[in-house]
């Protein structure tokens, strides 16, 4: 906005002198300026800008990252039922701009204090003719991205309303490279991603990750994903993408009443790919903890009955084989408790896994054991050995069943200490049903306004018994985790157990997933939050039970990913029999922490290689994890990280100079070496490998 300053002091006896025409010219130009609305803001650093357009009535904006285009003109609006559309005919009535900028701590994360930095303008729309409804459209730049939202003020014309299409677009300057996975599929997020141009792309999921030419990288996503239905991205050619909405059964796609908020629409922009890594800005548009005591909220490591049924050495039903009896749990506790690790989880310890319960999920109980398993008594165990059992609800899908007893089964935990519990949503894409007023079973999509308000009634309903929540197979993280801290992790994605028994798609031929999987999570399922890929196998090959599969990875990749992708509840994932006759890899998932001062990206190229460090947030050691695809690499850092002039001793777990993920996976080393900050340290990768390490600080 341009002001314009008069100094009345020394213009005055010149008026007198002559015209007034200059002088009404001034007066003139002032007035404009005072009532000019403003119409484009900048971030902080002036790095990032957004600019909103009205263009005969209907709404549209840009972005630009340092004076180059990344999103042309893209329109906003909305399709309603039965009424009128939010789409064109409106005037700007006011403007409003603001500055933000905190500092706010993590309960835990990724990194302990985290800047919350931008520029606001929020665009107060209305309609020219009746209803004469009003549209606010509020934008927020940052220094590392974007993200604008829409808000339903309270209203006369305006009350009750169904959102039939959201028109946002995302109109991307070229036909940039891409890393994605298509939406509306039967097994959910939990597939290969894909990696072509944007003209290849139809309609995807986010995070939504792509690379321009001149090597600019963008992610589009979503924050504060409340009682709205789940964005995907739709590609409509040209480089035009348009958000994406899941129906509810009968086509709506939101149902709403003022006031009322659409979540946050976002795009990170970084210069390279770790600056996706370290943006923290879907965090930053969630609303603060709410948490008031947070103490029993605890990052962890588990242990647990879960590997063994999916290498087809145990079972989750009852049987000769069963996985979760009383004696196995208390094998695992004793472990547990040997090793430090906090949890132990059990699976398949209730009744309901006899059968197809896939196909028909209304069989599970959630607060009676199996008659082979003490569920009172193991809790007890554990706690005596100071250990705590982490609790397990599978729905299969049926949320109606299991909304019938989260109450009791959550109350149960909390009378056994339980403090963590995983959920499962097991389930075709569309296989959610809930029954209406006349009996008729309504089928939902798994991320639909439907399930989304599902799994906000469950992460409060824990909050209220003390119990953080690991959710698999269920709605995509929006930073959620900063509102509600005991929504710790999620899986929402294709992760470890894909190893024991998946094989390949279009995109890979072989079994598991490909080694270069965990090189692209990072910059796509990873920015939207924790993920519990559930890393840690050391026995790679699993010959006795599943020959045909193995991990394609080497023993020290394994490893580095306690560090390059994130979790505040990691697990060890294999069996413990396996950890014991491989105690040196044992002792670094042992020592590698899971709550964070500080996270760095040393280097990384998506779907290649990614070299991340993290300082303890309860000493002054580092760890640095460093993995690759199927491309052999070497890097040397200088590790002026470490604290100056202070002495560090590195904890070196790395691959063999023969080691490969195909032909010598085990290949395996670890030694130490005295380094500080002024040391240039070598990092060598085999095809496949990886590199772990701990900078144990030395003190005076």
């Amino acid at each position: 906005m341009r002001y314009f300053v008069m100094n009345y002091e020394n213009f005055k006896p010149q008026v007198m002198r002559h015209s007034l025409l200059p002088f009404l010219l001034i007066i003139s130009l002032i007035s404009i300026s005072c009532t000019q609305k403003q119409t484009s803001v900048e971030s902080p650093g002036g790095v990032n800008t957004i600019e909103f357009l009205l263009q005969d009535g209907t709404p549209y904006y840009t972005v630009h990252h340092s004076n180059t285009p990344v999103v042309s003109a893209s329109r906003l609006g909305f399709e309603l039922q039965e009424m009128p559309g939010l789409t064109n005919q409106f005037e700007i009535e006011s403007t409003e701009v603001s500055s933000f900028d905190e500092t706010w701590t993590q309960v835990w994360g990724e990194k302990a204090e985290v800047r919350n930095h931008y520029n606001e303008l929020a665009i107060n729309l209305r309609e020219i003719e009746e209803p004469n409804r009003i549209l606010t459209i509020r934008f927020r730049a940052f220094d590392d991205g974007i993200g604008f939202r829409y808000e339903f003020p309270e209203q006369p014309n305006l009350q009750e309303f169904n959102i039939m299409d959201e028109l946002t677009e995302f109109n991307m300057i070229g036909d940039h490279e891409s890393w994605w996975i298509a939406a509306y599929q039967w097994n959910r997020y939990e597939y290969l991603v894909k990696n072509t141009a944007l003209a290849e792309v139809d309609t995807v999921v986010t995070p939504f990750t792509m690379k321009t030419d001149n090597g600019l990288h963008l992610a589009l996503h979503e924050a504060a994903l409340v009682d709205y239905s789940t964005m995907n991205i739709e590609h409509t050619g040209n480089n035009q993408l348009k958000a994406n909405l899941i129906p509810w059964h009968d086509d709506v796609l939101v149902r709403a009443s003022t006031p009322f908020n659409t979540p946050w629409r976002t795009l990170q922009i970084g210069e390279k790919a770790g600056d996706l890594v370290e943006s923290y800005l879907v965090l930053n548009l969630n609303e603060p903890n709410k948490i008031e005591d947070t103490s029993w909220i605890e990052p962890a490591k588990y242990v647990g009955i879960w590997w063994e049924m999916h290498l087809d050495k145990s079972t989750w039903g009852p049987g000769p084989t069963h996985g979760a009896t009383t004696e196995n749990a208390k094998r695992y506790i004793d472990f547990a408790a040997e090793h430090g690790f906090d949890h132990v989880l059990v699976e398949g310890w209730n009744p309901g896994w006899d059968g197809d319960w896939f196909a028909d999920g209304v069989v599970f109980d959630f607060t009676e054991p199996l008659d082979d398993f003490d569920l009172e008594g193991v809790a007890q165990y554990a706690l005596d050995n100071g250990v705590r059992l982490m609790g397990h609800h599978e729905t299969s899908a049926s949320v109606e069943h299991y909304e019938g007893q989260m109450e009791q089964a959550f109350q149960l935990y909390e009378d056994l200490g339980v403090r963590a519990v995983k959920t499962g949503y097991v389930g075709h894409g569309q296989e959610i049903f809930w029954t209406d007023e006349l009996g008729n079973k309504n089928y939902e999509w798994h991320h639909g306004q439907h399930m989304v308000r599902h799994h906000q009634e469950v992460v409060e309903l824990a909050a209220d018994h003390k119990i953080s929540l690991n959710v698999h197979e269920g709605v995509k993280d929006t930073g959620l985790r900063r509102t509600w801290p005991n929504l710790m992790t999620r899986e929402v994605a294709r992760g470890q157990e894909y190893n024991a028994w998946g094989g390949g798609d279009d995109v890979w031929d072989g079994p598991g997933n490909p080694p270069n999987h965990v090189t692209i999570l990072p910059y796509q399922r990873s920015l939207s939050g924790p993920f519990d890929y559930t890393p840690g196998i050391v026995d790679l090959f699993f010959d006795e039970y599943r020959p045909d599969n193995r991990v394609n990875h080497t023993l020290a990749k394994e490893l580095a990913l306690y560090v390059t992708i994130y979790s505040p509840l990691h697990m060890a994932a294999d069996l413990p029999e396996n950890y014991e006759e491989r105690p040196d890899a044992l002792q670094f998932i042992k020592d590698v922490p899971v709550d964070w001062y500080d996270t760095k990206v040393l280097n990384g190229e998506i779907g290649k290689y990614i070299t991340t460090i993290r300082k303890d947030r309860n000493s002054e050691d580092w760890y640095l994890g460093s993995i690759t695809d199927e491309e052999p690499r070497e890097f040397t850092f200088t590790l002026d990280f470490l604290n100056e002039g202070e002495s560090y001793t590195a904890q070196i777990y790395r691959d063999s100079d023969d080691a490969d993920w195909e032909t010598n996976p085990y290949g395996f080393v670890v030694e130490e070496m005295e380094v500080t900050s002024e040391t240039e340290f070598t990092v060598s990768l085999a095809p496949g490998g990886g590199q772990a390490v701990r900078f144990m600080h030395v003190s005076e």
